[in-house]
């Protein structure tokens, strides 16, 4: 008889982006190792992206429990509907560029909402769920954050009962890139870092997504923490050709923090010497773009390159990887995100088109790019680099650019991890 596990998330079909793909994808898998999955969600989330064709990929008879939530940004809305869910989906401008109305969103999300602006749905789900629990006989539950805050769920339903508790964190949480936007008060910090340190303490298993976070974590706890990335899956999208044009495709949110100026600077180079790389050359931005980023490719004399294409849907989003000619893949700058690894990535390995990563030195993606052969890892400072990189996918054929890394990324696909995720549940 398969083994039921309580999956509490907060991303859940009809949510667009990233967030969603993670246990949409588990739970599709889990089935096959025996084990059942039940999923808690809100009832009526305030979802920053919306994608109704994922509703589509819902494991058929799976049992999804709902609840209403109580959330803030619907207040923020009556200040400024854009302005909240702009910061919502993770767009915070720069200090200098915000504007009263954002500050005061931004100070009253990091100080008023702690951990974050889900909070309100922390009680009323213990209470439900600690009934349920009680019907059904399940002993395990998993909670994914973010919102870390469902890490507070897990926390009372194992207080409360003493049930088995895997918290997954899909993002760190004290060290995330956008934490220190938020205009904490040094109290604020604290009780982030003091919840953080109970959640990891009192769970009795920790699942992340890179081998830094493993490594940060085991810093503050000696709780067991198994790595289990992101990855990619097997998707019908139909035929796809690449595109003619020389596109270099990004897919995803690109934040201010995000503005890899020294890509814009190389292809404006390029551009000046080559004039038929210019004629050729569209830079594809799918997904949420901040208004730095706009600027400094106008700012490159790279305007008439650019195409925003605004938030596609995932389908969408899989058949414009594998048109590009080349990937890009941007992180900040900083060395506290050398251990993200965007849930995109693993489709950019599945597309087999070329990847250019730029991130900060150290980054765990470097290591895969390389163990897959799939991509050149540039810092923000490889100018030449890049240059060289992007000149050699230029002089050679779209078609014969396509790579073969089959046997590479296997490892990654999200039934292999499904997998190692069921073993761990299933583990006596």
């Amino acid at each position: 008889m398969p083994k039921k596990v309580l999956i509490i998330c907060y991303y859940w079909p009809p949510a667009g982006g990233p967030g969603v793909q993670r246990w949409l994808k588990f739970v599709k898998y889990l089935p096959e190792f025996d084990v059942e999955p039940v999923v808690y969600v809100p009832e009526n989330p305030s979802y920053p992206l919306l994608d109704e064709s994922l509703k589509q990929e819902v494991l058929e008879g799976v049992t999804v429990l709902k609840r209403p939530i109580i959330e803030p940004y619907g207040w923020a809305s009556a200040l400024s509907r854009k302005q909240s869910k702009t910061i919502s989906a993770g767009i915070i401008p720069k200090e200098g560029k915000q504007s009263l109305v954002q500050r005061a969103l931004l100070y009253a999300r990091g100080n008023f909402f702690i951990p974050d602006a889900r909070v309100l749905w922390v009680k009323p789900s213990i209470q439900y769920l600690k009934e349920y629990i009680a019907e059904t006989g399940i002993d395990t539950i998993v909670t994914s954050g973010p919102p870390h805050s469902l890490h507070l769920i897990g926390l009372g339903l194992k207080k409360s009962l003493g049930i088995r508790w895997i918290a997954d964190f899909r993002d760190p949480w004290t060290t995330i890139g956008y934490h220190d936007k938020l205009k904490m008060t040094p109290k604020t910090q604290e009780k982030h870092r003091r919840l953080e340190k109970i959640v990891l303490h009192t769970c009795d298993e920790v699942l992340v997504t890179s081998p830094t976070t493993a490594e940060t974590f085991r810093s503050i706890t000696d709780t067991p923490i198994e790595v289990i990335t992101n990855g990619y899956d097997d998707e019908n999208i139909g035929e796809t050709t690449v595109d003619t044009n020389f596109s270099i495709s990004h897919i995803g949110s690109l934040l201010s923090d995000r503005n890899p100026r020294v890509l814009w600077e190389a292809l404006a180079e390029i551009a000046h010497d080559y004039p038929q790389f210019k004629s050729l050359l569209r830079i594809k931005l799918a997904g949420k773009v901040s208004e730095e980023v706009v600027e400094a490719i106008h700012a490159a004399g790279l305007g008439g390159q650019l195409e925003l294409l605004g938030y596609v849907s995932h389908s969408e989003a899989l058949r414009l990887q594998r048109e590009a000619c080349v990937l890009l893949l941007i992180e900040i700058d900083a060395a506290i995100t050398r251990g993200i690894i965007p849930g995109k990535f693993f489709e950019y390995l599945a597309a087999q088109r070329p990847i250019l990563a730029i991130g900060p030195s150290g980054a765990d993606v470097e290591e895969i790019l390389t163990e897959t052969k799939s991509g050149v890892y540039c810092l923000y400072l490889d100018k030449e680099k890049i240059k060289e990189f992007i000149l050699n996918q230029f002089s050679i054929t779209n078609e014969s650019n396509t790579l073969r890394n089959e046997g590479a990324i296997n490892k990654y696909h999200r039934k292999t991890l499904t997998r190692q995720l069921s073993a761990i549940i299933l583990k006596k």
